[in-house]
Protein backbone atom coordinates (compact mmCIF):
# COMPACT_ATOMS: atom_id res chain seq x y z
CA UNK A 1 0.00 0.00 0.00
CA UNK A 2 1.45 3.30 -1.34
CA UNK A 3 0.34 6.88 0.65
CA UNK A 4 1.20 10.12 -0.75
CA UNK A 5 1.39 12.96 1.97
CA UNK A 6 1.25 16.38 0.80
CA UNK A 7 4.52 18.43 2.24
CA UNK A 8 2.65 20.98 4.75
CA UNK A 9 4.81 21.22 7.50
CA UNK A 10 8.73 21.90 8.34
CA UNK A 11 9.34 18.16 9.14
CA UNK A 12 8.33 17.12 5.64
CA UNK A 13 10.45 19.47 3.75
CA UNK A 14 13.32 18.53 5.48
CA UNK A 15 12.40 14.46 4.57
CA UNK A 16 11.65 16.34 0.91
CA UNK A 17 14.93 17.83 1.18
CA UNK A 18 17.17 14.86 2.04
CA UNK A 19 15.04 11.70 0.40
CA UNK A 20 17.41 11.96 -2.76
CA UNK A 21 20.70 11.50 -0.71
CA UNK A 22 18.96 8.53 0.48
CA UNK A 23 18.01 6.67 -2.66
CA UNK A 24 20.87 8.07 -4.36
CA UNK A 25 23.26 6.47 -1.31
CA UNK A 26 24.91 4.02 -3.83
CA UNK A 27 24.34 5.76 -7.40
CA UNK A 28 27.93 6.08 -8.48
CA UNK A 29 27.76 9.43 -10.66
CA UNK A 30 25.16 11.39 -8.67
CA UNK A 31 26.21 14.85 -7.65
CA UNK A 32 24.79 15.77 -3.87
CA UNK A 33 23.70 19.12 -4.07
CA UNK A 34 24.29 21.60 -1.53
CA UNK A 35 21.58 21.50 1.18
CA UNK A 36 21.97 25.04 1.95
CA UNK A 37 21.02 25.16 -2.34
CA UNK A 38 17.84 22.66 -1.84
CA UNK A 39 16.30 25.28 0.75
CA UNK A 40 17.13 28.16 -1.33
CA UNK A 41 14.73 26.08 -3.77
CA UNK A 42 12.28 24.47 -1.60
CA UNK A 43 11.45 26.33 1.21
CA UNK A 44 8.85 29.42 0.43
CA UNK A 45 10.37 31.51 2.74
CA UNK A 46 13.94 31.55 0.94
CA UNK A 47 12.46 31.33 -2.66
CA UNK A 48 10.19 33.96 -4.06
CA UNK A 49 9.28 32.18 -6.91
CA UNK A 50 6.35 30.50 -4.76
CA UNK A 51 4.39 33.88 -4.73
CA UNK A 52 3.65 33.95 -8.34
CA UNK A 53 3.21 29.72 -8.81
CA UNK A 54 0.84 27.43 -7.54
CA UNK A 55 2.92 24.73 -6.30
CA UNK A 56 2.57 21.26 -4.27
CA UNK A 57 5.15 18.51 -3.10
CA UNK A 58 4.20 14.76 -2.03
CA UNK A 59 5.99 12.35 -0.30
CA UNK A 60 5.27 8.51 -1.20
CA UNK A 61 5.49 6.16 2.03
CA UNK A 62 5.66 2.09 1.29
CA UNK A 63 5.33 0.11 4.31
CA UNK A 64 6.56 2.92 6.64
CA UNK A 65 9.34 4.14 4.51
CA UNK A 66 9.93 6.93 2.34
CA UNK A 67 10.21 5.69 -0.89
CA UNK A 68 9.66 8.87 -3.60
CA UNK A 69 8.87 12.68 -3.36
CA UNK A 70 7.58 15.16 -6.46
CA UNK A 71 6.45 18.47 -6.98
CA UNK A 72 4.15 20.05 -9.31
CA UNK A 73 4.32 23.38 -10.13
CA UNK A 74 2.13 25.89 -12.54
CA UNK A 75 4.20 29.07 -13.26
CA UNK A 76 1.27 31.75 -14.25
CA UNK A 77 3.87 34.49 -15.71
CA UNK A 78 5.53 31.99 -18.06
CA UNK A 79 1.99 30.23 -19.08
CA UNK A 80 0.19 33.24 -19.66
CA UNK A 81 3.53 35.11 -21.43
CA UNK A 82 3.42 31.59 -24.01
CA UNK A 83 -0.12 30.81 -24.18
CA UNK A 84 0.13 27.87 -22.27
CA UNK A 85 -2.03 25.79 -19.84
CA UNK A 86 0.60 23.78 -18.52
CA UNK A 87 1.39 22.37 -15.37
CA UNK A 88 5.01 20.87 -14.36
CA UNK A 89 6.09 18.36 -12.53
CA UNK A 90 9.80 18.82 -10.78
CA UNK A 91 12.09 16.76 -8.03
CA UNK A 92 10.69 13.82 -9.05
CA UNK A 93 13.10 10.58 -6.96
CA UNK A 94 11.59 7.50 -6.61
CA UNK A 95 13.47 4.15 -6.39
CA UNK A 96 12.76 1.47 -9.43
CA UNK A 97 9.29 0.85 -8.49
CA UNK A 98 6.93 1.30 -10.75
CA UNK A 99 3.60 1.39 -8.50
CA UNK A 100 5.31 4.41 -6.91
CA UNK A 101 6.04 6.43 -9.66
CA UNK A 102 2.73 5.80 -11.08
CA UNK A 103 1.26 7.14 -7.77
CA UNK A 104 3.54 10.33 -7.81
CA UNK A 105 2.75 11.48 -11.15
CA UNK A 106 -0.43 10.80 -11.14
CA UNK A 107 -0.69 12.89 -8.17
CA UNK A 108 0.37 15.95 -10.31
CA UNK A 109 -1.48 15.20 -13.38
CA UNK A 110 -4.50 15.28 -10.82
CA UNK A 111 -3.82 18.24 -9.22
CA UNK A 112 -3.31 20.21 -12.50
CA UNK A 113 -6.47 19.09 -13.88
CA UNK A 114 -7.80 20.44 -10.89
CA UNK A 115 -6.07 23.64 -11.73
CA UNK A 116 -7.76 23.24 -15.36
CA UNK A 117 -4.02 22.75 -16.71
CA UNK A 118 -4.25 21.03 -20.12
CA UNK A 119 -0.60 19.66 -20.66
CA UNK A 120 1.98 18.29 -18.24
CA UNK A 121 5.46 18.39 -18.84
CA UNK A 122 8.95 18.16 -16.68
CA UNK A 123 10.99 17.55 -15.01
CA UNK A 124 10.96 21.10 -15.26
CA UNK A 125 11.35 23.76 -12.09
CA UNK A 126 10.18 27.51 -11.54
CA UNK A 127 12.12 27.96 -14.48
CA UNK A 128 14.89 27.12 -16.50
CA UNK A 129 18.04 27.59 -14.40
CA UNK A 130 16.70 24.98 -11.77
CA UNK A 131 17.93 20.98 -12.80
CA UNK A 132 15.19 20.46 -15.77
CA UNK A 133 14.74 16.75 -17.56
CA UNK A 134 15.87 13.52 -16.94
CA UNK A 135 19.45 12.25 -18.02
CA UNK A 136 19.18 10.09 -21.74
CA UNK A 137 22.27 9.03 -22.25
CA UNK A 138 25.67 9.15 -20.45
CA UNK A 139 24.57 7.18 -17.42
CA UNK A 140 28.81 6.76 -16.90
CA UNK A 141 30.31 10.02 -16.93
CA UNK A 142 30.60 12.33 -13.96
CA UNK A 143 27.90 15.34 -13.44
CA UNK A 144 28.94 18.67 -13.60
CA UNK A 145 27.48 21.29 -10.80
CA UNK A 146 24.53 23.64 -11.48
CA UNK A 147 23.11 21.49 -14.87
CA UNK A 148 21.11 19.04 -13.63
CA UNK A 149 21.15 16.31 -10.86
CA UNK A 150 21.72 12.88 -12.46
CA UNK A 151 18.55 10.41 -12.67
CA UNK A 152 18.26 6.80 -13.12
CA UNK A 153 17.96 5.51 -16.34
CA UNK A 154 14.75 3.91 -15.38
CA UNK A 155 13.11 6.97 -14.89
CA UNK A 156 12.72 7.15 -18.80
CA UNK A 157 11.05 3.81 -19.10
CA UNK A 158 8.28 4.30 -16.13
CA UNK A 159 8.15 8.08 -18.10
CA UNK A 160 7.10 6.47 -21.39
CA UNK A 161 5.40 3.69 -20.12
CA UNK A 162 2.77 6.26 -18.71
CA UNK A 163 1.65 7.64 -22.13
CA UNK A 164 5.04 10.66 -21.51
CA UNK A 165 6.69 11.46 -24.80
CA UNK A 166 9.43 13.77 -26.29
CA UNK A 167 9.07 17.24 -25.37
CA UNK A 168 12.71 18.55 -26.07
CA UNK A 169 16.09 17.22 -25.88
CA UNK A 170 18.93 19.19 -24.26
CA UNK A 171 23.14 18.13 -25.45
CA UNK A 172 25.86 18.63 -23.04
CA UNK A 173 28.69 19.09 -25.13
CA UNK A 174 32.63 18.34 -23.74
CA UNK A 175 35.49 20.40 -25.87
CA UNK A 176 39.24 20.60 -26.15
CA UNK A 177 40.50 23.73 -25.22
CA UNK A 178 43.94 23.57 -27.53
CA UNK A 179 47.26 25.31 -26.67
CA UNK A 180 46.07 28.04 -29.49
CA UNK A 181 42.91 29.53 -29.64
CA UNK A 182 41.14 28.65 -33.09
CA UNK A 183 42.47 30.81 -36.21
CA UNK A 184 39.00 31.45 -37.20
CA UNK A 185 38.19 32.62 -33.51
CA UNK A 186 40.70 35.50 -33.86
CA UNK A 187 40.27 36.72 -37.10
CA UNK A 188 35.87 37.46 -36.29
CA UNK A 189 37.12 38.87 -32.63
CA UNK A 190 39.13 41.52 -34.52
CA UNK A 191 36.37 42.10 -36.47
CA UNK A 192 34.09 42.65 -33.90
CA UNK A 193 36.83 44.81 -32.00
CA UNK A 194 36.55 46.99 -35.10
CA UNK A 195 33.35 48.03 -35.05
CA UNK A 196 33.42 49.11 -31.19
CA UNK A 197 33.02 46.06 -29.04
CA UNK A 198 35.20 45.67 -26.31
CA UNK A 199 35.65 42.44 -23.84
CA UNK A 200 35.82 43.91 -20.06
CA UNK A 201 37.02 41.12 -17.74
CA UNK A 202 37.39 41.41 -13.91
CA UNK A 203 39.84 40.11 -11.22
CA UNK A 204 37.74 40.51 -8.36
CA UNK A 205 34.24 39.75 -6.84
CA UNK A 206 33.85 43.28 -6.02
CA UNK A 207 34.09 44.35 -9.27
CA UNK A 208 31.06 41.68 -10.29
CA UNK A 209 28.40 43.74 -8.33
CA UNK A 210 27.85 47.17 -10.34
CA UNK A 211 26.80 44.46 -13.24
CA UNK A 212 24.35 42.09 -11.59
CA UNK A 213 21.45 44.34 -12.37
CA UNK A 214 22.26 44.65 -15.69
CA UNK A 215 22.94 40.98 -16.50
CA UNK A 216 20.03 40.04 -15.28
CA UNK A 217 18.23 42.51 -17.43
CA UNK A 218 20.06 41.03 -20.26
CA UNK A 219 18.87 37.60 -19.43
CA UNK A 220 15.21 38.66 -19.55
CA UNK A 221 15.45 40.79 -22.39
CA UNK A 222 17.33 37.75 -24.43
CA UNK A 223 16.43 34.11 -22.82
CA UNK A 224 12.60 34.75 -24.13
CA UNK A 225 13.41 31.83 -26.46
CA UNK A 226 14.29 29.96 -24.05
CA UNK A 227 11.72 26.35 -23.39
CA UNK A 228 10.63 26.87 -19.73
CA UNK A 229 12.36 30.84 -19.08
CA UNK A 230 10.06 32.92 -17.18
CA UNK A 231 11.41 37.01 -16.58
CA UNK A 232 13.38 37.20 -13.14
CA UNK A 233 11.82 40.28 -11.06
CA UNK A 234 14.57 42.11 -9.20
CA UNK A 235 14.20 39.40 -5.77
CA UNK A 236 14.28 36.52 -7.89
CA UNK A 237 17.39 37.91 -9.76
CA UNK A 238 18.95 39.00 -6.31
CA UNK A 239 18.34 35.54 -4.61
CA UNK A 240 19.74 33.77 -7.87
CA UNK A 241 22.72 35.85 -7.54
CA UNK A 242 23.19 35.10 -4.05
CA UNK A 243 23.22 31.56 -4.71
CA UNK A 244 26.18 31.36 -7.40
CA UNK A 245 28.53 34.34 -6.73
CA UNK A 246 30.25 33.68 -3.85
CA UNK A 247 31.22 30.32 -5.91
CA UNK A 248 32.46 32.38 -9.00
CA UNK A 249 36.23 33.31 -9.97
CA UNK A 250 35.80 36.53 -11.57
CA UNK A 251 38.52 35.82 -14.27
CA UNK A 252 35.69 33.25 -15.91
CA UNK A 253 33.19 35.91 -16.19
CA UNK A 254 33.35 38.45 -19.35
CA UNK A 255 30.77 41.07 -20.38
CA UNK A 256 30.67 43.24 -23.81
CA UNK A 257 29.98 46.50 -24.37
CA UNK A 258 29.35 48.12 -27.33
CA UNK A 259 30.85 52.01 -28.47
CA UNK A 260 27.82 53.67 -26.31
CA UNK A 261 29.51 51.67 -23.13
CA UNK A 262 26.51 49.48 -22.90
CA UNK A 263 26.28 46.02 -21.74
CA UNK A 264 25.18 43.87 -25.37
CA UNK A 265 26.61 40.05 -24.08
CA UNK A 266 27.96 38.17 -21.59
CA UNK A 267 28.99 34.97 -20.26
CA UNK A 268 29.78 33.07 -17.12
CA UNK A 269 31.80 29.86 -16.43
CA UNK A 270 33.63 28.11 -13.42
CA UNK A 271 36.30 25.93 -12.79
CA UNK A 272 34.38 22.39 -12.49
CA UNK A 273 33.95 21.98 -8.37
CA UNK A 274 32.39 18.34 -9.00
CA UNK A 275 35.16 16.61 -6.95
CA UNK A 276 34.19 19.22 -4.21
CA UNK A 277 30.75 18.37 -3.77
CA UNK A 278 30.99 14.62 -3.86
CA UNK A 279 33.26 14.67 -0.59
CA UNK A 280 31.28 17.76 0.63
CA UNK A 281 28.12 15.51 0.45
CA UNK A 282 25.55 18.75 0.58
CA UNK A 283 27.07 20.47 3.57
CA UNK A 284 29.30 23.74 3.80
CA UNK A 285 30.38 23.48 7.02
CA UNK A 286 32.73 22.33 9.06
CA UNK A 287 34.89 21.59 6.40
CA UNK A 288 32.60 21.63 2.99
CA UNK A 289 33.61 24.55 1.73
CA UNK A 290 37.35 23.71 2.44
CA UNK A 291 36.95 20.77 -0.83
CA UNK A 292 35.36 23.33 -2.40
CA UNK A 293 38.17 25.63 -2.67
CA UNK A 294 40.62 22.64 -2.92
CA UNK A 295 38.62 21.57 -5.70
CA UNK A 296 38.90 25.50 -7.65
CA UNK A 297 42.74 25.36 -7.32
CA UNK A 298 42.66 21.42 -8.65
CA UNK A 299 40.68 21.60 -11.48
CA UNK A 300 41.63 21.16 -15.23
CA UNK A 301 37.96 21.49 -16.58
CA UNK A 302 36.26 25.00 -17.35
CA UNK A 303 32.49 24.70 -16.52
CA UNK A 304 30.13 27.20 -19.22
CA UNK A 305 27.25 28.43 -16.35
CA UNK A 306 25.03 31.13 -18.70
CA UNK A 307 25.62 33.44 -21.54
CA UNK A 308 23.63 35.54 -23.91
CA UNK A 309 24.12 38.17 -26.72
CA UNK A 310 21.71 40.90 -27.74
CA UNK A 311 18.85 39.75 -30.48
CA UNK A 312 19.27 42.47 -32.93
CA UNK A 313 23.24 42.08 -32.59
CA UNK A 314 23.63 37.81 -32.65
CA UNK A 315 24.87 37.20 -35.61
CA UNK A 316 28.14 40.02 -35.14
CA UNK A 317 30.42 37.57 -33.71
CA UNK A 318 30.37 38.61 -29.79
CA UNK A 319 30.27 34.94 -28.80
CA UNK A 320 33.94 34.64 -30.43
CA UNK A 321 35.12 37.96 -28.71
CA UNK A 322 34.11 36.26 -25.46
CA UNK A 323 35.51 33.11 -26.07
CA UNK A 324 39.02 34.44 -27.07
CA UNK A 325 39.07 36.07 -23.61
CA UNK A 326 37.51 33.29 -21.75
CA UNK A 327 40.05 30.72 -23.78
CA UNK A 328 42.98 32.76 -22.68
CA UNK A 329 41.51 32.99 -19.25
CA UNK A 330 41.50 28.82 -18.92
CA UNK A 331 45.14 28.64 -20.13
CA UNK A 332 46.28 30.50 -17.48
CA UNK A 333 43.90 28.50 -15.05
CA UNK A 334 45.77 25.57 -16.00
CA UNK A 335 42.51 24.21 -17.80
CA UNK A 336 42.42 21.59 -20.65
CA UNK A 337 38.85 20.41 -21.20
CA UNK A 338 35.58 22.74 -21.30
CA UNK A 339 32.10 21.73 -20.72
CA UNK A 340 28.98 22.96 -22.18
CA UNK A 341 26.32 23.44 -19.54
CA UNK A 342 23.02 22.12 -21.09
CA UNK A 343 21.98 23.39 -24.84
CA UNK A 344 18.37 22.87 -26.45
CA UNK A 345 18.74 20.75 -29.49
CA UNK A 346 17.06 23.48 -31.10
CA UNK A 347 19.87 26.15 -30.19
CA UNK A 348 21.67 26.14 -33.87
CA UNK A 349 23.75 28.61 -33.24
CA UNK A 350 24.86 27.60 -29.64
CA UNK A 351 25.81 24.10 -31.18
CA UNK A 352 27.51 25.47 -34.14
CA UNK A 353 29.75 27.25 -31.76
CA UNK A 354 30.81 24.26 -30.10
CA UNK A 355 30.96 22.13 -33.06
CA UNK A 356 33.31 24.27 -34.58
CA UNK A 357 35.70 22.51 -32.15
CA UNK A 358 36.80 19.29 -31.01
CA UNK A 359 33.90 18.32 -28.85
CA UNK A 360 31.57 15.45 -28.42
CA UNK A 361 28.24 14.98 -27.53
CA UNK A 362 28.35 13.42 -24.09
CA UNK A 363 25.15 13.92 -22.33
CA UNK A 364 21.58 14.22 -23.29
CA UNK A 365 18.66 14.96 -21.01
CA UNK A 366 14.84 15.00 -22.08
CA UNK A 367 11.65 17.38 -20.96
CA UNK A 368 9.02 15.24 -21.74
CA UNK A 369 4.93 16.06 -22.01
CA UNK A 370 1.69 14.42 -21.92
CA UNK A 371 -1.81 15.64 -22.88
CA UNK A 372 -3.76 15.85 -19.49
Amino acid sequence: MIHLREVVHYKDLKTFIKLPYIIHKNHKEWLPPLLTDEYKIFDKKKNHSFEHCDTIMYLAIKNGEFVGRIMGIINHAYNKGNSEKNVRFFALECYDDAEVFDKLIEAVEIWGREHEMENIVGPLGFSDKDPQGFLLEGFDDPMTVMVTNCSFEYMISHSERNGYQKKIDLFQYRVQLKDKTPEIYLKIAERVKSRGFKVVEFTKSKELKPYVKTVFDLINETYTDIYGFAPLDDIEAKEFSDRFLPLLNPNYLKLVKDKDDVVVAFLVAMPNITSGFRKANGRLLPFGFLHLLKALKTATQLDMLLGCVKQNIRNFGLEALMAVALFDSAREGNLTVMDSHVTMEGNKQMRATYERMNHEIYKKYRIFEKRL
